[in-house]
C-alpha cells in the first residue's frame, strides 16, 4: 500500500497498465454490472440541478426513467446509484454512430452546456473507492470486460495512476497526485 494523505492506495494503481480500449469494449461498463454507477450524494444535486442541459444527449427511455424514479436510485448501504434502463444501461447512456456507449452528462459537460463531468465514480474507473471513517482506500477493480484496456495498456506503457491522472486530480488535488506520483516513481 501507498500511503498519500489520508488515502491508502493499492499497489496495483502503481503497478498494473491500463487504457481505456473504446473501439473493443464498445463503453460496456455503462451496460454490465448489477446496479447502476455510484454517485456521490453533493453529486445528485448537480445532476438535478442539470437535468434539462443534460437530457437532450439521453435516449427516450433515459429520459423517461428519469422522469420516473429520478437521477438515483437507493444503492447498497447509504450508497447511491445512476437509475437504470431495465435494470441494465445507466439511464444517462445513449450510443454514438460508431455503437459506442457514451455518457449524456459527459457530452453535456464537453459542449460547454454543464460545468459538471460525469459521477466521479465513472471518472475514476477503474478505481473504486471505500471510506473507512477519514481513511479512503483506493483500489485497482479488475473486471473482465476491460480486458482490452489492460492489453493497451500494456502496450502503451500507461499505468492506471498515469491513466487516470485528470479524475484523481479532480477527486483529490493536484498536490496529491503530485505526492502520488513521487510515491510510485521514487522521483
Amino acid at each position: 500500500m501507498i500511503a498519500v494523505g489520508k488515502c491508502l492506495v493499492s499497489d496495483d494503481v502503481r503497478d498494473e497498465f491500463f487504457c481505456c480500449d473504446l473501439n473493443s469494449c464498445k463503453g460496456c461498463c455503462c451496460v454490465e454490472g448489477d446496479m447502476g454507477a455510484p454517485i456521490e450524494e453533493c453529486e445528485i444535486s448537480l445532476l438535478e440541478d442539470n437535468i434539462d442541459k443534460i437530457k437532450p444527449f439521453m435516449t427516450k427511455e433515459g429520459v423517461e426513467v428519469v422522469d420516473t424514479v429520478g437521477v438515483f436510485t437507493p444503492g447498497i448501504g447509504d450508497e447511491f446509484v445512476t437509475s437504470l434502463i431495465d435494470n441494465r444501461d445507466c439511464s444517462f447512456l445513449y450510443y454514438g454512430d460508431d455503437g459506442i456507449a457514451k455518457c449524456a452528462i459527459e457530452t453535456a459537460y464537453n459542449q460547454g452546456d454543464i460545468d459538471f463531468n460525469k459521477p466521479i465514480s465513472c471518472h475514476l474507473y477503474p478505481i473504486r473507492l471505500s471510506s473507512f471513517g477519514d481513511v479512503v482506500a483506493v483500489n485497482y477493480d479488475r473486471w473482465s470486460i476491460c480486458k482490452d484496456a489492460v492489453c493497451l495498456g500494456k502496450k502503451q506503457g500507461i499505468k492506471v495512476y498515469e491513466f487516470l491522472k485528470e479524475p484523481l486530480i479532480r477527486k483529490f488535488g493536484a498536490e496529491w497526485y503530485d505526492q502520488l506520483v513521487k510515491e510510485c516513481t521514487g522521483k
